[in-house]
């Protein structure tokens, strides 16, 4: 359980890190952020600031343990986000180095997701790793 947990907080903090990496710079509404979402793709400046809250408190809920649920649905809401931008940014012609990098993200994402999931069944069924003196796990 221990390596699922150190896995799990790796994947998780990266993931974290590039979702409120971009979020900022949407809440703060920079440059860099209008002249992607605006410009080129074409989102109303007030989209801007508005996901990036958004994103922020997925990362938040994704973050802060004791709510299951909550979290649930910021996996799924930080996922659509990223879909989306993925899907905008191939619809108005870019090339595929300019999406594929997408992939970091989503790997990064769906290990967290898939490590929380695993933790949780681990705590529900009361399964602990007992290791003897030899040093061999013991279930």
């Amino acid at each position: 359980m221990k390596k699922i947990k150190i896995a799990y907080w790796i994947f998780t903090a990266l993931f974290a890190f590039m979702m409120a990496g971009s979020a900022i710079p949407n809440i703060m509404m920079d440059e860099m952020s209008v002249q992607g979402m605006h410009t080129e793709l074409g989102y109303p400046k007030y989209f801007i600031p508005f996901i990036g809250v958004a994103k922020l408190l997925g990362v938040i809920a994704i973050l802060v343990p004791g709510f299951p649920k909550i979290r649930e649905w910021a996996y799924a809401g930080l996922f659509f986000d990223l879909i989306g931008a993925t899907y905008s940014i191939m619809m108005i012609g870019k090339s595929a180095e300019n999406w594929v990098f997408m992939v970091i993200p989503f790997g990064l994402g769906i290990g967290s997701y898939i490590l929380n999931n695993k933790l949780a069944r681990t705590r529900a069924s009361g399964e602990h790793n007992f290791v003897d003196n030899a040093g061999l796990a013991i279930s």
